[in-house]
């Protein structure tokens, strides 16, 4: 701040000016620091619970953002990118993180069709399944409010829900049985009405479960079964504990508190802004359809760098409770003995020498998507394309660079010399 400097005598006109001066000064620096306060108590005001605890700009140590052999990591990232992305023709955006670093970031491509939009640090894409995550921190912001309760059964909340054993539990850890509304409302017959609508909705979801009862895929809590319908039925449980859309608790819940600027659920009204999704080669849209509203288990979209807050949050002691949080990254489907499981909205692989990678991947339509929260070296990867392509799952195998996975080190490799088919494989190992 500056300071005016004044005479050591002041004539009375002189007196009356600088007065005057002075009431004007401090009246424009007491609304300043009015609107500013207003402006924080308005972005944090919800009587929700939420993530608002978490201090973002504290959670790591210097330690934690320290690499010995950062330059050559960097180098090395941004060789991969030259060669899989703009060699790959990707449309999309990239992130690898080390605590607070971001190490390596980059963009390239358009939001909309017509070459529209040229994709940047703000620009937010549709990272499809996951939003798993989100909807499962924000589901576990309630249980450890008290407001729900991981045993809690559906049928406590959706008269006439046709499973009795399904539980909150069973759907964050993808062991409900339910059926895949994707395919159970085709084969409904005669066509429902909720069919003829252009957009259905999680609501006409749950409708169709309880008026129809089909068949569960398999037995609750026998065992993983991934599954979109679960998501899209937390959707409605955050909407039923909370009282307000889905889209609304979101906001309040973890997008504003984690200052997530350019996040949001998709929903009808944003149709005309926001990004699209192109078939592989980039020219052709990949058209909306009847899902396409359906929110929970997708339809956040967010960029990079919004991520990474979440990212940084999870990595919190003040995220969750430590039992809860804790849970997220328990693996639950342990029946068969494999290197895939599930804990609560993240997968995860874990490998012979008993290192654990943590992670979601996404795709729907012309979306693919690879969210990786490094729980040892507090990594985070990213990569979000709206130009369907395997390629961009690849992004996953850069977690090798950071901890002790053979198996990423080695598709990593694979990548770099260019294996085709490991670049353009859609399965367990790349895919959603």
């Amino acid at each position: 701040m500056s300071f005016i400097k004044l005479p050591l005598i002041l004539k009375p006109m002189q007196m009356r000016n600088f007065i005057l001066l002075l009431t004007v000064f401090l009246s424009l620096f007491s609304c300043k620091n009015k609107s500013e306060s207003k402006e924080a108590v308005v972005e944090n005001t919800t009587n929700l619970p939420n993530y608002g605890n978490v201090d973002l700009a504290n959670v790591f140590t210097k330690a934690d953002n320290q690499l010995s052999d950062k330059a050559s990591l960097v180098q090395y990232i941004d060789h991969y990118y030259k060669k899989v992305w703009d060699g790959g023709n990707l449309s999309g955006g990239i992130l690898v993180a080390k605590g607070d670093d971001i190490l390596y970031e980059n963009y390239r491509g358009f939001a909309r069709e017509g070459n529209q939009n040229p994709i940047n640090k703000d620009t937010p894409l549709h990272v499809a399944s996951v939003s798993k995550t989100l909807t499962a921190m924000a589901m576990m912001k309630l249980i450890e409010a008290g407001k729900i309760k991981l045993t809690d059964r559906l049928t406590q909340f959706f008269p006439g829900f046709p499973y009795p054993n399904v539980t909150v539990k069973t759907l964050l850890s993808q062991r409900s049985g339910l059926p895949k509304y994707e395919y159970f409302i085709t084969k409904i017959q005669p066509a429902p009405a909720e069919l003829s609508k252009k957009f259905i909705t999680n609501q006409d979801v749950l409708n169709m479960l309880v008026k129809y009862k089909p068949d569960l895929a398999r037995e609750t809590d026998t065992g993983f079964m991934y599954c979109n319908t679960n998501f899209a039925l937390l959707a409605l449980l955050i909407e039923k504990v909370t009282k307000v859309s889905f889209p609304q608790a979101m906001q309040e819940m973890v997008f504003t508190p984690l200052k997530m600027k350019n996040t949001y659920i998709f929903q009808e009204k944003d149709i005309p802004t926001a990004s699209q999704s192109f078939y592989y080669g980039g020219s052709k849209l990949y058209p909306l359809d009847r899902l396409d509203l359906i929110y929970g288990d997708k339809n956040v979209y967010t960029t990079p760098r919004d991520l990474l807050n979440f990212s940084k949050a999870m990595f919190s002691k003040d995220f969750l409770k430590p039992d809860l949080k804790e849970m997220i990254f328990t693996p639950y489907s342990n029946e068969k003995f494999g290197m895939n499981n599930y804990g609560f909205g993240f997968r995860m692989k874990i490998f012979d020498n008993g290192e654990k990678l943590t992670y979601h991947n996404g795709w729907w339509h012309g979306t693919n998507s690879v969210f990786a929260h490094l729980l040892k070296s507090k990594v985070t990867i990213i990569a979000i394309g709206n130009k369907y392509s395997g390629k961009v799952y690849s992004a996953l195998a850069l977690s090798g660079l950071f901890e002790d996975f053979p198996p990423q080190k080695a598709k990593l490799q694979s990548v770099m010399n260019e294996d085709k088919d490991t670049l353009n494989g859609h399965g367990e190992v790349f895919g959603e």
